[in-house]
């Protein structure tokens, strides 16, 4: 196993798909497959199942990532630690909503600290209006947030991840053998609606464009008890892979399938006021998390 076989397999399972992994990478989508099999060799197990929509990551995939995001971070930190630069100081008002905060932002914030020992990141966590509202009225100079939820014309965004949605269904359930399932399949099942960061009205609004409505059980704010609600068969949702986990808090499996149609990414990105002058901390922010994960990657 090498640094090429992790770099392709994660850049797969972000993408969820080869031809996207290769685009990014910017490498041609026969390089991405053979190590794709490569490392499925090496380890012994089946990562990603192949579908028409694309690529689906099976549970021992969804396992993985997260020891190969790991290594790929560890690697990456220690390649520029040597690079940062004391001498930058600020004061960076950063909001970011509640889903940002929780799956995405906490590793960004500690690598940001090593650095950029001199940058003082004020971090506050804020629902959509408000960050469009503080961010128009300079209360705040930038938002790491759902870039697919603003709505404000004012608001400049920049995504910097496409996380696929998924179905998730308890471990033996039905429906985890059938493939790709459609929406009409899933609305005979009683459904666990998330609310959080808007997740209900994006929600609806695939669900509308296909003349469908889901069976809601229980709304709720919380993604653990969406979770545990899943894993004990009380229901089935669909939500993104940034918050996926395969256990609940009682240690029970929830596994992901495949639906028939497109579903919406969830998009995480950048916000700014469109018309403000960005301080140097707020631009070294920004070039971050650009340089993470919008710069042409090596392809080793």
């Amino acid at each position: 196993m090498n640094f090429k076989h992790l770099k392709y397999f994660v850049a797969t399972a972000e993408t969820g798909q080869v031809s996207r992994a290769a685009k990014l990478l910017s490498i041609s989508q026969s390089a991405v497959t053979s190590a794709i099999r490569e490392l499925e060799a090496i380890l012994g197990a089946t990562l990603f199942i192949r579908r028409a929509q694309g690529m689906e990551m099976t549970e021992a995939g969804q396992q993985f990532l997260q020891s190969a995001r790991e290594i790929l971070e560890r690697i990456d930190a220690a390649r520029v630690l040597d690079q940062r630069d004391s001498d930058i100081t600020g004061v960076i008002r950063l909001a970011a909503t509640y889903t940002v905060i929780g799956y995405f932002l906490p590793y960004h914030l500690g690598r940001l600290t090593q650095l950029y020992p001199g940058l003082d990141i004020q971090i506050v966590e804020l629902n959509r209006q408000s960050i469009e509202q503080q961010l128009l009225s300079g209360q705040i100079d930038m938002a790491v947030a759902l870039t697919s939820n603003i709505q404000n014309s004012g608001i400049e965004t920049e995504t910097l991840l496409k996380s696929p949605r998924r179905l998730w269904v308890p471990i033996g359930h039905p429906m985890s053998d059938d493939g790709p399932v459609t929406l009409q399949d899933i609305a005979r099942e009683p459904y666990i609606m998330l609310t959080v960061d808007e997740a209900a009205h994006t929600s609806m609004k695939y669900w509308n464009s296909h003349n469908c409505a889901p069976n809601i059980k229980l709304r709720t704010s919380s993604v653990e008890a969406v979770r545990s609600m899943v894993a004990n068969g009380h229901g089935v949702t669909i939500l993104s892979d940034m918050v996926y986990r395969p256990w609940s808090l009682e240690g029970r499996r929830i596994e992901t399938v495949q639906t028939s149609v497109d579903i919406p990414t969830m998009d995480v990105g950048m916000a700014f006021h469109k018309q403000a002058q960005l301080s140097d901390a707020t631009r070294v922010l920004r070039d971050y998390f650009t340089t993470s994960f919008l710069s042409p990657k090596p392809a080793f």
